[in-house]
């Protein structure tokens, strides 16, 4: 409905550019008006992509695109055990982002060298029991005779409802994964080459890591309004997909990862409110069309 809304103001202000210049001060009111009701929208589009592309260099750089499925699961149980129990609207965002930190401190913990499994291996693990946790849950909204209404909308996102409120732990979440990245450059980039050779070198692994993970949790649980549950691991994944194509070095490659990501969320809204189609699918194709482009400019310059 906020789309067709988009579609209508759009229409308005080209119906009030034909009108004669007595109207400017209607015109000028008008756009204001607009873009005050889209201003927390746009600007959820733009920390959203940027958060999730920060995050990507990191995740694709470790190899582990699983772990996005894996959290966002986590943190679906959550918030579906927590409309069970009576919660709804933004308070489910706290089930969700308890589960989806438990999960990333069990992941931080696990060393896949004791456990003597590869890291995906035991996110493959985590990820079968928050997805059947998940789905039984859905399964106990028929017997209860509970609506999961508030459920399917994490499941899916909707950018096009985000607020200031929304917009402001959107922020938050960044500035902190942010500042941690940078305050632990280092050790980041040390793990990122090898865990085995940053703990010889003296460097705390799983604490930093694991304190990592939990800031992942925490962007993840509060983007998924832009895109779902079950489309935010793309965005974790296609920024950096597209930055490593086209850039090299640490910085470069993270800052490109953040603008188009960055990108992805605000062009994905923009296309989606002006034909009317679900703005998370959107995001997440946008974020894909630009890996596309990114290998076709790779292959080009040769």
């Amino acid at each position: 409905m906020r789309a067709r809304l988009f579609q209508s103001h759009w229409t308005d202000w080209r119906d009030i550019d034909d009108r004669p210049a007595v109207t400017g001060g209607i015109r000028g009111k008008r756009v204001m008006l607009d873009l005050a009701f889209w201003s927390p929208v746009m600007t959820a589009g733009l920390l959203a992509g940027g958060s999730s592309g920060l995050l990507s260099v990191y995740i694709v750089g470790m190899r582990i695109p699983f772990l996005g499925v894996c959290v966002a699961h986590a943190a679906l149980a959550g918030a579906v055990y927590g409309a069970l129990a009576g919660l709804e609207g933004t308070a489910l965002l706290l089930p969700a982002l308890a589960a989806a930190v438990v999960t990333a401190v069990a992941l931080g913990l696990a060393d896949p060298q004791r456990l003597r499994m590869d890291s995906n291996v035991v996110l493959g693990l985590l990820f079968s029991v928050t997805m059947g946790l998940a789905f039984v849950g859905f399964g106990l909204f028929g017997v209860l005779g509970r609506s999961d209404n508030d459920v399917r909308g994490l499941l899916w996102g909707s950018l096009t409802f985000c607020g200031w409120k929304d917009a402001g732990l959107m922020l938050a979440a960044s500035a902190a994964l942010a500042t941690y990245v940078t305050v632990f450059r280092k050790e980041m980039q040390a793990i990122l080459f090898s865990r085995r050779d940053a703990a010889a070198a003296g460097i705390l692994v799983t604490p930093v890591w694991t304190g990592f993970l939990v800031l992942t949790a925490a962007v993840m649980t509060v983007n998924f309004q832009t895109v779902g549950g079950l489309m935010i691991y793309s965005l974790i994944t296609n920024p950096a997909a597209a930055a490593f194509q086209l850039a090299r070095g640490g910085a470069k490659v993270t800052w490109l990862a953040v603008l188009l990501g960055a990108a992805s969320g605000l062009g994905g809204f923009l296309i989606s409110a002006l034909t009317d189609l679900p703005s998370g699918a959107v995001i997440v194709l946008v974020s894909a069309g630009l890996v596309l482009l990114a290998a076709v400019g790779r292959r080009l310059r040769g």
